[in-house]
Protein backbone atom coordinates (compact mmCIF):
# COMPACT_ATOMS: atom_id res chain seq x y z
CA UNK A 1 0.00 0.00 0.00
CA UNK A 2 1.43 3.57 -0.48
CA UNK A 3 1.85 6.37 1.73
CA UNK A 4 0.66 10.19 1.18
CA UNK A 5 4.35 10.94 1.63
CA UNK A 6 4.65 9.57 -1.69
CA UNK A 7 2.70 12.55 -3.24
CA UNK A 8 3.28 15.82 -4.06
CA UNK A 9 2.31 18.70 -1.40
CA UNK A 10 -0.21 19.84 -3.96
CA UNK A 11 -1.79 16.01 -3.98
CA UNK A 12 -2.12 15.48 -0.67
CA UNK A 13 -3.54 18.96 -0.18
CA UNK A 14 -5.93 17.66 -2.32
CA UNK A 15 -6.64 14.53 -1.16
CA UNK A 16 -7.01 15.83 2.50
CA UNK A 17 -10.22 17.90 0.94
CA UNK A 18 -11.98 15.75 -1.16
CA UNK A 19 -15.38 14.81 -0.54
CA UNK A 20 -14.88 10.86 -0.63
CA UNK A 21 -18.45 9.48 -1.54
CA UNK A 22 -19.80 6.82 0.80
CA UNK A 23 -22.37 4.21 -0.44
CA UNK A 24 -23.63 2.07 2.54
CA UNK A 25 -24.10 -0.97 2.47
CA UNK A 26 -21.80 -1.65 -0.17
CA UNK A 27 -23.58 -3.02 -2.93
CA UNK A 28 -23.25 -7.06 -3.16
CA UNK A 29 -25.18 -10.53 -5.35
CA UNK A 30 -23.82 -13.72 -5.11
CA UNK A 31 -22.04 -15.62 -7.73
CA UNK A 32 -25.45 -17.47 -9.52
CA UNK A 33 -23.72 -20.41 -10.25
CA UNK A 34 -19.38 -22.15 -9.94
CA UNK A 35 -16.42 -19.37 -11.01
CA UNK A 36 -15.44 -22.15 -12.90
CA UNK A 37 -19.11 -22.06 -14.63
CA UNK A 38 -19.20 -18.10 -14.84
CA UNK A 39 -18.54 -15.76 -17.75
CA UNK A 40 -16.82 -13.10 -16.75
CA UNK A 41 -15.47 -9.29 -18.14
CA UNK A 42 -12.72 -6.27 -16.83
CA UNK A 43 -13.71 -3.65 -15.76
CA UNK A 44 -11.04 -1.14 -15.52
CA UNK A 45 -10.30 2.35 -14.57
CA UNK A 46 -6.91 2.20 -16.46
CA UNK A 47 -8.17 4.72 -18.88
CA UNK A 48 -7.06 2.38 -22.16
CA UNK A 49 -8.70 2.72 -25.57
CA UNK A 50 -7.71 0.86 -28.29
CA UNK A 51 -6.58 2.51 -31.86
CA UNK A 52 -9.12 4.25 -33.50
CA UNK A 53 -11.21 4.80 -30.31
CA UNK A 54 -11.50 8.76 -28.89
CA UNK A 55 -9.29 8.91 -26.21
CA UNK A 56 -10.88 10.17 -23.00
CA UNK A 57 -11.48 14.02 -22.73
CA UNK A 58 -9.43 15.51 -20.34
CA UNK A 59 -10.91 18.90 -20.50
CA UNK A 60 -14.04 17.31 -18.89
CA UNK A 61 -14.55 19.29 -15.58
CA UNK A 62 -14.38 16.54 -12.64
CA UNK A 63 -13.27 13.65 -15.18
CA UNK A 64 -14.63 12.06 -18.40
CA UNK A 65 -17.48 9.53 -17.01
CA UNK A 66 -17.50 7.93 -20.18
CA UNK A 67 -16.48 4.67 -21.12
CA UNK A 68 -14.85 2.38 -23.94
CA UNK A 69 -15.52 -1.24 -24.64
CA UNK A 70 -12.42 -3.07 -25.29
CA UNK A 71 -12.71 -5.91 -27.37
CA UNK A 72 -12.00 -9.76 -25.70
CA UNK A 73 -9.45 -10.06 -28.67
CA UNK A 74 -7.54 -6.91 -28.05
CA UNK A 75 -3.61 -7.54 -28.02
CA UNK A 76 -2.23 -5.66 -24.25
CA UNK A 77 0.21 -4.53 -26.50
CA UNK A 78 -1.93 -2.00 -28.48
CA UNK A 79 -3.59 -0.25 -25.93
CA UNK A 80 -3.45 3.13 -25.19
CA UNK A 81 -3.39 5.01 -21.74
CA UNK A 82 -5.64 7.74 -21.92
CA UNK A 83 -5.59 7.87 -18.68
CA UNK A 84 -5.69 12.16 -17.43
CA UNK A 85 -4.48 11.60 -13.84
CA UNK A 86 -0.65 12.70 -13.09
CA UNK A 87 -1.12 11.59 -9.36
CA UNK A 88 0.39 8.32 -10.56
CA UNK A 89 3.06 6.70 -12.69
CA UNK A 90 2.04 5.45 -15.75
CA UNK A 91 5.16 3.57 -16.82
CA UNK A 92 4.53 0.38 -15.47
CA UNK A 93 0.90 -0.33 -17.05
CA UNK A 94 2.49 1.39 -20.59
CA UNK A 95 5.18 -1.36 -20.49
CA UNK A 96 2.66 -3.95 -19.17
CA UNK A 97 -1.26 -3.41 -19.67
CA UNK A 98 -2.00 -6.33 -18.36
CA UNK A 99 -1.11 -4.69 -15.08
CA UNK A 100 -4.02 -2.82 -15.02
CA UNK A 101 -6.38 -4.52 -17.91
CA UNK A 102 -5.43 -8.27 -17.59
CA UNK A 103 -6.43 -9.63 -20.67
CA UNK A 104 -4.00 -12.10 -21.22
CA UNK A 105 -4.40 -12.70 -17.41
CA UNK A 106 -8.21 -13.74 -17.90
CA UNK A 107 -7.63 -15.06 -21.03
CA UNK A 108 -5.39 -17.88 -19.07
CA UNK A 109 -7.73 -18.46 -16.41
CA UNK A 110 -10.20 -19.71 -18.94
CA UNK A 111 -7.78 -21.72 -21.13
CA UNK A 112 -6.90 -23.32 -17.58
CA UNK A 113 -10.77 -23.68 -16.52
CA UNK A 114 -10.49 -21.31 -13.58
CA UNK A 115 -13.25 -19.44 -14.83
CA UNK A 116 -15.97 -20.71 -17.33
CA UNK A 117 -15.55 -17.77 -20.40
CA UNK A 118 -14.46 -14.86 -21.40
CA UNK A 119 -16.69 -12.36 -22.45
CA UNK A 120 -16.43 -10.73 -25.98
CA UNK A 121 -15.88 -7.46 -24.68
CA UNK A 122 -14.64 -5.66 -21.57
CA UNK A 123 -15.05 -2.19 -20.61
CA UNK A 124 -12.31 0.72 -19.91
CA UNK A 125 -13.07 4.09 -17.63
CA UNK A 126 -11.11 6.69 -16.89
CA UNK A 127 -10.23 6.78 -13.41
CA UNK A 128 -9.49 9.76 -11.24
CA UNK A 129 -13.48 11.26 -11.41
CA UNK A 130 -13.57 14.15 -8.55
CA UNK A 131 -17.06 14.64 -9.73
CA UNK A 132 -18.77 11.14 -10.32
CA UNK A 133 -22.66 12.16 -10.31
CA UNK A 134 -22.71 11.79 -13.86
CA UNK A 135 -20.89 8.23 -13.53
CA UNK A 136 -23.40 6.68 -10.84
CA UNK A 137 -26.26 8.31 -12.61
CA UNK A 138 -25.57 7.63 -16.22
CA UNK A 139 -22.46 5.37 -17.30
CA UNK A 140 -22.65 2.87 -14.35
CA UNK A 141 -26.10 1.71 -14.97
CA UNK A 142 -25.32 1.84 -19.02
CA UNK A 143 -22.23 -0.22 -18.50
CA UNK A 144 -24.14 -2.84 -16.03
CA UNK A 145 -26.81 -3.27 -18.45
CA UNK A 146 -24.16 -4.14 -21.53
CA UNK A 147 -22.89 -6.34 -19.34
CA UNK A 148 -25.87 -8.34 -17.66
CA UNK A 149 -27.18 -8.51 -21.35
CA UNK A 150 -24.19 -9.77 -22.62
CA UNK A 151 -24.92 -12.71 -20.03
CA UNK A 152 -21.57 -11.70 -17.50
CA UNK A 153 -22.16 -13.28 -14.43
CA UNK A 154 -18.85 -11.66 -13.03
CA UNK A 155 -16.81 -8.87 -13.57
CA UNK A 156 -13.33 -8.34 -12.38
CA UNK A 157 -12.98 -4.22 -11.46
CA UNK A 158 -9.13 -3.40 -11.37
CA UNK A 159 -9.27 -0.01 -10.01
CA UNK A 160 -5.84 2.24 -11.36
Amino acid sequence: MGDLKEFSKAVRLSLSVYPWRRIDPVPWAPLPRKLSECRVALVSTAGFVVPGQEPFDAAVRGGDYTYREIPADASPARLIDAHRSQAFDHEGMRRDPNLAFPLERIRELAEEGAIGSVNDRHLSFMGSITAPGRLVRKSAPQAAGILADDGVDAALLVPV
